[in-house]
């Protein structure tokens, strides 16, 4: 791998990454040309600075290429062009070769949900205090349970399992990601499980992590999500849940439980109001300005 580094007016950046991404660049990135010096400019409006700026007035180009020619090539190319008349080729730079899987994969330690149940990365050995735990690989999907939403569902999960068991009979994961939450039903006893999805791909991903769990579900597009459940759960936003709320209370059974993620705090009273015809939503659980929604549907 190597890095083509190109100085440029700010007028001129948008065409020269345009045309960088044209000769095969693998990304491109731009920053302040000054920075860490005195004439580094802020564009962030930091308190006691000017308004942010669209870009930086000497802006630095950095373009990643498969191989050293295509670098080179790259450059020569770029420098004959009208648009780069004021420009200048900063250098080409070899990127040490890296383990990028390693990289990664090291970025990721075992997240705890309760004392004793564990999301744990397939790398990882599982915490020694560990009782139930989900293999996940992060990063494959939405929903790996670094996210305050996740957590917090799963949470909810292991709570209520030991108290009411009868809650976990069918179990609707609804917008499923990665099915972590379907997973997580299953590892509490859920007996039926559901995990609809509208990405076809989140719909494979949780069939294959579902498998790589010893957890049986159904996965499969929002119609296949079929009568009542004795829990649902939905880990979305706050517009799409607004949206769909006629439709995943008629899948919560009288007294069932309806579990609803990915709401800020500030958002928590238009919930409540969009739900209220048919349901009371309270705040069940809160982490890092998110809250978790919980209703009992009236027998």
């Amino acid at each position: 791998m190597h890095e083509l580094r190109l100085r440029c007016a700010l007028a001129n950046v948008d065409t020269v990454c345009e045309a960088l991404e044209a000769l095969d660049a693998l990304s491109v990135s731009v920053e302040d040309a000054n920075a860490l010096t005195a004439d580094e400019t802020p564009l962030f409006g930091e308190p006691g600075m000017p308004p942010p700026q669209p870009g930086w007035e000497a802006s630095l180009i950095v373009a990643l290429f498969a191989s050293r020619a295509q670098a080179d090539e790259a450059a020569q190319l770029i420098q004959l062009q009208p648009f780069f008349a004021d420009g200048e080729v900063a250098g080409v730079v070899p990127l040490a070769e890296q383990d990028w899987v390693r990289l990664t994969q090291s970025q990721f330690e075992p997240v705890e949900i309760t004392p004793e149940f564990w999301i744990v990365p397939t790398w990882h050995e599982p915490p020694a205090q560990a009782v139930k735990l989900i293999r996940l690989d992060p990063g494959l999907a939405f929903g790996t349970g670094t996210h305050p939403t996740t957590r917090m569902c799963l949470r909810w999960i292991a709570r209520q399992a030991p108290q009411q068991p009868e809650a976990l009979a069918r179990v609707l994961d609804y917008g499923c990601g990665s099915g972590i939450l379907a997973i997580g039903a299953g590892k509490w006893g859920a007996a039926r499980i559901d995990a609809v999805d509208i990405d076809p791909d989140a719909v494979t991903q949780t069939e294959r992590n579902a498998l790589a769990n010893g957890v049986q579900l159904q996965a499969g597009l929002p119609d296949q999500a079929q009568g009542e459940y004795d829990t649902v759960l939905a880990n979305i936003l706050a517009q799409p849940l607004k949206v769909l709320a006629p439709l995943l209370v008629s899948h919560v059974r009288p007294g069932g439980h309806l579990v609803l993620a990915g709401v800020l705090e500030r958002q928590v009273d238009e919930l409540q109001q969009a739900y209220a015809p048919w349901v009371s939503l309270s705040v069940a659980d809160r982490e890092d300005g998110w809250v978790l929604l919980h209703a009992h549907k009236p027998a």
